[in-house]
């Protein structure tokens, strides 16, 4: 299974390797990533493999959310395929 992780705020250092270190503890394996800086704000998208997932989707938003409270971000997961039929008209 896939899911897109999208990642949204103000720039500061070490945004991605905080977020691809808590990802890699997961067992999870980032496929594609983009990212780019905005003005002031960092945005970045990834699509990450949950096949050898030590945590269930669920799970995993929710632990999102919660990292990017602390790191000042806003991060959402989406299965892949809900972010696809969200993301097509």
């Amino acid at each position: 299974m896939q899911a897109v992780v999208t990642v949204v705020g103000k720039d500061k250092t070490g945004i991605i390797a905080k977020i691809s270190t808590f990802l890699a503890e997961k067992e999870i394996n980032i496929l594609d990533i983009s990212q780019t800086i905005l003005d002031k704000y960092f945005t970045m998208i990834m699509l990450v493999d949950l096949s050898a997932a030590n945590v269930k989707l669920a799970d995993l938003a929710e632990e999102c959310k919660e990292l990017g409270e602390k790191i000042g971000m806003s991060i959402h997961v989406q299965h892949e395929e809900i972010f696809n039929t969200m993301h097509s008209v």
